[in-house]
């Protein structure tokens, strides 16, 4: 640019040079604001990216928002930018990885032509490309620096890390959320996680541990499997040797552990038991050493872990000492000792603690041989060697004496980074005088037999020691002379701590580890590997930063150290991990070998990737035009062609339909909606058509079938599918449906047109009426109207009609086209199972009042009174039937027991003019007085006896099997359980009518089962009871109408047929198809001449799932909760009346095995007394039970499940002093002698004397008393008994009655002797009659019983309570032993209570 001299004489731009540049400034900057401006109007792509590389990232989202033109390799830019990696280094794939493909990085595709939607979330995953880590921009080479960690960059992780699913180690804790493709990528740290399968952190936190031993490691390496031994499924020393090498080679995240616990002999239940680290360590070292007996390694975890100590007393008075030798493979170390109110702080204190010897004084004086007297003494523990691996146990689990319930002791206690153990060696002053010692060796491998583990609460019978062998047998081992260890030697570095989190009910483990290969720490938790430092290893001293108080621990941080362990460092024991070059031969061939099944794992995972997964469906030709389901799984890159081929053959359609018939088509389940075809794209790549791969669809595919004869018709976007139902007004039919596409924005003219095509039907008189959803019936009238308009959507069902009957003058609603729709839409289907025509119950049978449905013809009474009630009522029925068939057109090939829908059960119903004219009240009522007459003329004829009272009738009823299965019915049934039970779908009806069209769908009704279960939900049911569970006042005693008329409601009944006839026990079944509309009152009244009784003598019962039954008492509810093929059972009996209950009558037999008998059912009624109910029971189970009872030799109790309660006397009123339900159970009780309750004061306890000496119960005895006081209880027993007062001593029965106890338990786990004075008081509560209460003699002894004969009676005992099934346990439930099983795994004691 020119310069010029200014005034100043400084150098400025020439002037024309000045305002070129700033045109040309200008210039840019509008072409800049243009692009911008262009920018803004562009759709833009909003991408949410979640890292799976890096679990510390894996719950971050990184968010882009890029305009939709721009290419997916810009996209990869600018992710690689945003997240700091070097770009080509990792891979962006959609939705889920395990089953998405990689975008193409280098593509230059834009986003909105690779399938992301402008204006909503787009979610992606960032993963690592072919199993290795992203390269960090600032770090080329992707190693992580392993020598340190920069507190700035780093982000450091301790402790547990959250959890989104419960399959953690406890409910205490929840292990971290990851999916499965997280374990696909390796940590950065360079180290493998591994898998909690459920609970099995404190598994994963000790193999860590094992695995970061180098000594440990090497050793496992350098032991060979022999196949010929073992197999190698169930060698434990196998596969961990597997996983190690695994752990060592793998490029996963984290890696599987079912093999090893498949090798301890564990199933999947044992994944979801917690146990203790400690505890596992010790049971998997003992497992080991008997795997590796005769091997180099027999002495390995004896040479790692072992230590010794001398368990010691010294006299005081001469000094003599007696001593013996002890193994330990760990050392526990008390937190808080026992009564202490003060914890140790260090971990140093707890050893000084724990060599602390204690002084022998007073009353527990040592007796000492040489002083021949008790002297005062000292007993304590001296370390004589320590192993070379130190395991130092916290104990912080201990129990509150206070609460009875374990706790955690959270209290701080501090541990080195480096231990000096030789000031804890057997160092004495002087030289003890030793008259004695032992040498306990492996008797007691493991354990220190000091008093300062008393606190430890964990229970040691000395049998079971965690492992099941096939021998009982083991060999001693016996100890190596060990070199005297010198102070330098004893300097132990740390180098494991495994963390507990959580409580003492449960929690979650996790390791710190360091490794001596580069000295930095880790934490292993799970999956999950990251790096830690030192400060992080000092947060798990736990405690808080207030005063170490007695209650510090619970104000303090659930996380701490649990298990310490050292590694002495001595430079010559010392070595170092082997490298993969230096395995010995076998670990390079498993090498190998593993790395091909992780490779063959690979490929099949990218198969899953590219696989397209959809649902599939068939109108199957072979299976009568049944809907199937299945799963479609194809691969991305295969055609249409061969994905229909695959479809083919899945659905099993060879021999059934040629392939050239059958096509895939594009389909919405949902609304059952044919939404595209797929001409001309046979092919073309799945992958295009369905989108891509993806986790799930918004659609799925049918496989469509054709004819042979006829054409494919193709679907196109935006039609509708509309199934249309020609209504025959002259026959009263409603034809299947015929399948019909059109489009939303067509007229209702140019849809009368396309339906007249396709039905041949007259388009100008034709009437179109919609279903809109359940029994919305809407006329379609003005032509120009769309269908849009008119409230059509993907699927539809339409009525059409076509004639020139007066009909189509009247108003729609008046029209017989309405009535017939309306008849259909609320008709359904029920399964009626009428009761058996047994001989004996005829006689007791009134005849009905009222025909169903109008019968003409005259009956001969002559000929009625010779003729059988069964024929009677089949003529009555065939004569009922005969104006539902007048109608019916010959040839007709639909069958009556199938709805419209599908084989309609409308095609040949009668109109309502027709079935009003021939029901009227005149024909009716002489026809079934007629009837009538006949079917008593019958009874009387085989009945010698007088007619009982109509009410009575049926007291000698038989109860039916299914109401003693279901005692414990009630009429009050959750509305859920109605809706879920009665849905039906009429995709499962087979459609025999003629297929119209191709599209496979025409012959069946997609939408004729919405409106059942549009109103399944609804809670107007007619079979819950109401709170008098009487009958509504609007009908009479005999369940008649008051009214003077009641509407018309459909009601036919379809050709009987009789269930069981195979089975000679025939009992006829009906299907009565009837308005849902009616009242439980009209059916009951239709239904008489059909079961041959008035409505007021039979009940019924609606069937639910599992053949439950409930009766059905609320007569003024109507049928809308049922649905069709719903379920009636009709049971002869006295229909309730208002005020009446229905009560199950039960005996008592307290001193039976089976102490709870059903007796009858009966009926109570509000406002009657006890002593009216013994009355009318008394008849009553004198028939049908023989008892013959006087009624004051049994009473009437409270029946709670099987406990038997308060006793009823004769004076109370039901609903005043007694409160009565529907479906009441009570207990009759015959008694020995006259009633003693004479008032609701007193209580009746049922006693029984427990007999130490001879181990036997006696029989249940009852005692009365006047007030609740103990001391009267004491004085009956005694009267009883004869036992004196001052011996006497009682316990109350745990559980249900009669509260059986083994004879072997109930002399210690009762609590004997409360110090109470009253019964109403805690531990007693004994407030009801129907207490039960155990006594003895606390003078009697115990029997004294050999060994065969307590093995006698404990399995004795375990027959008998395991018949009886009373046993309660009330104690928490106990943890299952850790074992592991070397024989293959745990017997099962099929005998075991």
């Amino acid at each position: 640019m020119e310069m010029v001299p200014s005034e100043e004489n400084q150098l400025v731009p020439k002037e024309g040079m000045f305002w070129s540049c700033r045109q040309s400034l200008f210039d840019e900057m509008k072409k800049k604001f243009s692009q911008i401006e262009n920018a803004a109007e562009e759709p833009r792509v909003l991408c949410i990216i979640q890292d799976t590389t890096n679990s510390k990232t894996v719950n971050e989202r990184l968010t882009v928002n890029l305009p939709a033109s721009t290419s997916l390799s810009k996209l990869h830019e600018d992710v690689a930018h945003k997240a700091g990696y070097v770009i080509g280094t990792f891979d962006l794939a959609w939705g889920n990885i395990s089953e998405m493909t990689p975008l193409d990085q280098s593509s230059a595709i834009t986003l909105s032509e690779s399938g992301f939607e402008a204006g909503k979330r787009n979610f992606l995953q960032l993963t690592d490309r072919d199993g290795e880590q992203p390269q960090m921009a600032s770090d080329e080479s992707g190693t992580a620096d392993s020598s340190g960690l920069d507190d700035s960059s780093q982000e450091r992780f301790i402790g547990p890390l959250p959890r989104e699913s419960t399959g953690g180690c406890s409910n205490d804790y929840s292990s971290p959320s990851y999916s499965y493709s997280s374990i696909l990528n390796k940590s950065e740290t360079g180290y493998v996680g591994l898998v909690n399968q459920a609970m099995t952190c404190y598994l994963n936190s000790l193999l860590q541990t094992l695995f970061m031993t180098p000594e440990f490691r090497n050793a496992l390496y350098n032991w060979e499997f022999e196949e010929s031994e073992e197999d190698q499924v169930s060698s434990i020393p196998y596969q961990l040797q597997r996983l190690f090498v695994l752990l060592q080679t793998s490029k996963k995240r984290a890696i599987e552990t079912t093999d090893v616990t498949r090798s301890f002999g564990w199933d999947s239940s044992e994944a979801w038991q917690q146990h203790d680290v400690q505890e596992l360590c010790r049971v998997m070292f003992d497992a080991l050493e008997q795997k590796w007996k005769l091997t180099e390694q027999a002495d390995l975890i004896n040479q790692l872990y072992q230590g010794k100590l001398k368990d010691y007393v010294r006299c005081l008075e001469c000094g003599n000492e007696s001593w013996r030798n002890d193994t330990y493979l760990d050392i526990p170390l008390v937190i808080r000792p026992f009564g202490a109110s003060q914890v140790y702080g260090s971990v140093e204190e707890a050893l000084q603690a724990f060599v602390q010897p204690e002084t022998l004084d007073g009353a527990n004086q040592y007796f000492c041989e040489r002083c021949k007297k008790k002297c005062d003494a000292r007993k304590g523990l001296r370390f004589l060697h320590f192993p070379y691996l130190l395991t130092l146990q916290l104990k912080r689990f201990d129990f509150d004496y206070t609460t009875m319930h374990r706790i955690k002791l959270n209290d701080r206690m501090t541990f080195p980074d480096e231990l000096d153990m030789s000031p804890f060696m057997d160092v004495e002053d002087e030289s003890p005088q030793t008259e004695s010692c032992t040498d306990s060796g492996a008797e007691n491998e493991g354990s220190c037999h000091s008093d300062q583990m008393s606190n430890d609460f964990a229970t040691d019978d000395c049998v079971d020691e965690g492992i099941c062998l096939d021998s009982t047998g083991s060999a001693e081992r016996g100890l190596k002379p060990k070199v005297a260890e010198t102070a330098n030697s004893l300097t132990f570095e740390l180098f494991s701590v495994m963390v507990h989190s959580g409580s003492a009910a449960g929690g979650h483990y996790y390791a710190c580890i360091k490794s001596f290969t580069d000295g930095q720490w880790y934490s292993f938790n799970d999956q999950h590997v990251s790096k830690i430092s030192l400060e992080d290893i000092r947060k798990t001293y736990g405690g808080s930063t207030g005063s170490r108080g007695y209650y510090s621990s619970a104000f303090a941080s659930s996380t701490n150290a649990y298990m310490l362990i050292y590694r002495l460092k001595d430079p010559s024991r010392n070595t170092k991990y082997l490298d993969p070059e230096d395995f010995p031969e076998h670990i390079k061939y498993l090498v190998q070998k593993e790395k091909e099944s992780e490779e063959q794992e690979k490929r099949q995972r990218e198969i899953e990737r590219n696989t397209c997964k959809i649902k599939l469906f068939c109108l199957h030709p072979g299976k009568m035009m049944t809907m199937i389901e299945n799963k479609l799984e194809v691969h991305k890159d295969k055609t249409l062609r061969e994905a229909t081929q695959m479809a083919y053959k899945l659905l099993e359609l060879e021999g059934v339909v040629p392939l050239d018939c059958c096509r895939l088509v594009k389909y919405d389940e949902f609304h059952e909606y044919l939404e595209l075809s797929y001409e001309d794209d046979e092919d073309t790549p799945m992958g295009m058509l369905l989108g891509g791969v993806k986790t799930s669809y918004m659609f799925d595919l049918l496989l469509e079938t054709r004819r042979p004869e006829q054409v494919f018709q193709p679907y196109r976007p935006g039609e509708v599918m509309v199934k249309v139902h020609v209504v025959d007004l002259k026959n009263d039919t409603i034809v299947p449906p015929v399948s019909v596409r059109a489009f939303l924005n067509q007229s209702i003219a140019e849809f009368k047109q396309l339906i007249a095509q396709a039905t041949g039907l007259c388009a100008e008189t034709m009437r179109v009426v919609l279903e809109r959803c359940y029994n919305d019936l809407r006329l379609l009238f003005v032509p120009n109207k769309t269908l849009k308009a008119e409230g059509f959507f993907r699927s539809n069902k339409i009525f059409v009609e076509s004639s020139d009957s007066p009909d189509q003058q009247l108003p729609f609603t008046d029209s017989h086209l309405w009535k017939l729709l309306d008849r259909h839409g609320n008709t359904i289907r029920l399964m009626v199972l009428l009761p058996e025509q047994l001989p004996g119950t005829l006689s007791n049978r009134t005849a009905g009042q009222k025909a169903a449905g109008g019968s003409d013809g005259s009956f001969e009474g002559s000929k009625a009174a010779r003729k059988p009630v069964e024929a009677i009522l089949e003529e009555s029925t065939e004569k009922l039937k005969s104006l539902s068939y007048q109608q019916q057109q010959q040839g007709s090939s639909n069958s009556d027991s199938q709805k419209s829908s599908d084989t309609s059960d409308f095609e040949h119903i009668e109109s309502p003019t027709q079935e009003l004219d021939s029901g009227s009240s005149a024909s009716a009522a002489a026809d079934n007085r007629e009837l009538e007459d006949r079917i008593q003329a019958a009874a009387a004829g085989g009945s010698s006896g007088p007619a009982s009272d109509p009410d009575n009738q049926f007291a000698g009823e038989e109860r039916s099997d299914s109401e003693v299965h279901n005692d414990r019915s009630t009429s009050s049934v959750d509305s859920d359980i109605l809706s879920s039970s009665h849905s039906s779908d009429t995709l499962c009806n087979a459609d025999t009518g003629p297929i119209q069209l191709a599209n496979g769908l025409d012959s069946h009704s997609i939408t004729s089962s919405r409106r059942s279960k549009a109103h399944e939900g609804k809670k107007e049911t007619w079979d819950t009871a109401e709170e008098d569970s009487g009958t509504d006042s609007e009908y009479d005693d005999n369940g008649k109408s008051k009214a003077s008329s009641t509407p018309f409601m459909y009601f036919r009944v379809s050709e009987p047929r009789n269930q069981g006839e195979a089975s000679g026990d025939a009992q006829k079944c009906i299907i009565v198809h009837v308005d849902k509309r009616i009242t439980l009152a009209a059916f009951k009244q239709n239904m008489e001449p059909f079961v041959g009784v008035g409505s007021s003598q039979f009940k019924v019962f609606r069937v639910y799932a599992n053949n439950q039954e409930f009766e059905s008492v609320r007569l003024n509810e109507t049928l809308s909760s049922f649905s069709d093929d719903n379920k009636i059972t009709i049971r002869l009996g006295r229909a309730l009346k208002k005020g009446e209950y229905r009560v199950k009558v039960y005996q008592l037999l307290v001193n039976e095995a089976e102490p709870c008998k059903f007796l009858v059912d009966t009926v109570f009624a509000k406002g009657m007394t006890v002593r009216q109910s013994k009355e009318e029971l008394l008849p009553q189970v004198k028939e049908q039970c023989k008892l013959d009872l006087s009624i004051d030799r049994f009473r009437l109790r409270k029946k709670t499940w099987k406990n038997p309660g308060t006793v009823f006397l004769d004076y109370h009123v039901y609903e005043e002093d007694i409160n009565i339900s529907s479906n009441w159970e009570v207990f009759l009780e015959v008694l020995d002698e006259p009633e003693k309750m004479k008032s609701m004061s007193q209580l009746a306890v049922l006693t029984r004397r427990w007999s130490p000496t001879h181990m036997k119960l006696e029989a249940f005895r009852e005692v009365v008393l006047e007030s609740s006081s103990v001391e009267e209880l004491k004085e009956k027993l005694c009267e009883i008994s004869g036992i004196p007062l001052e011996n006497l001593e009682f316990a109350k029965g745990r559980g249900t009655f009669p509260c059986d106890i083994s004879v072997l338990e109930i002399h210690q786990d009762l609590d004997w002797n409360p110090k109470v004075s009253t019964l109403n008081v805690w531990p007693l509560y004994i407030c009801d009659d129907g207490a039960v209460v155990f006594y003895r003699d606390s003078t009697e002894e115990l029997m004294d019983m050999s060994e065969d004969e307590r093995s006698v009676l404990i399995k004795k005992e375990s027959s008998r309570l395991l018949k009886t099934g009373h046993r309660v346990s009330y104690s928490p439930r106990k943890e299952k032993a850790l074992k592991i099983y070397l024989d293959g795994g745990p017997a099962k004691d099929s005998a075991q209570d």
